[in-house]
């Protein structure tokens, strides 16, 4: 159950960057998107047709200087409502981390200052 959880946590962390990359570039493609989230192309693949599936967003073909056929991604209005959501919970959960992170150097300082 709590691997599951883990699991979709992680799924919804990739979709929520793969909407901020193609927020700020409609034009970027799968492959820098594997580059600059450290994933395969195919996990890549993967996560744009969940997206496409879920109406998130849609994919226009279009010709770019090279002559070559590539693809435009637009966030759709539902897909903007979800990255917002996404959005407010993973700056939730970070802000849970970075305070349980400051309670554990707050009491690692005290520990060290109670050696020395």
């Amino acid at each position: 159950m709590a691997r599951t959880l883990k699991k979709q946590q992680t799924e919804t962390d990739q979709m929520f960057v793969l909407m901020r990359l193609i927020n700020e570039n409609p034009s970027i493609t799968q492959r820098d998107i594997s580059a600059q989230m450290g994933l395969s192309l195919g996990k890549i693949n993967y996560l744009v047709h969940a997206m496409v599936e879920k109406g998130f967003i849609k994919v226009q073909n279009f010709r770019n200087s090279q002559n070559k056929i590539s693809y435009l991604y637009n966030l759709t209005p539902s897909g903007m409502e979800a990255k917002a959501k996404t959005t407010y919970h993973f700056l939730k959960r970070k802000m849970d981390e970075y305070e349980k992170l400051e309670q554990e150097i707050r009491q690692l300082k005290e520990e060290i200052s109670y050696k020395f």
